[in-house]
């Protein structure tokens, strides 16, 4: 994840709740082609945030480094060479 500053997530697998270590974070939507927009997202206080486009729950957990997810694997790894 060269080159991401800010954590990037898919949700391929279409689970309801993605936990992941970040407060600030991009969702992407699946991986492409079948991405949408790639949506900056802030929890902020709340500690939860809905994806407005797949409507994703993301839900912190502060026990998760930054790109880690519960479910494993919902990490978006940019594939370009």
């Amino acid at each position: 994840m060269a080159g991401h500053g800010t954590p990037h997530f898919q949700n391929d697998a279409g689970h309801d709740v993605i936990q992941i270590g970040a407060h600030a974070f991009m969702c992407v939507g699946a991986n492409p082609p079948y991405d949408h927009p790639h949506v900056y997202l802030d929890m902020g206080d709340e500690g939860e945030k809905v994806c407005p486009y797949c409507s994703t729950l993301y839900k912190l957990n502060t026990a998760l480094p930054a790109h880690e997810t519960i479910p494993a694997g919902c990490a978006y790894h940019d594939r370009a060479a």
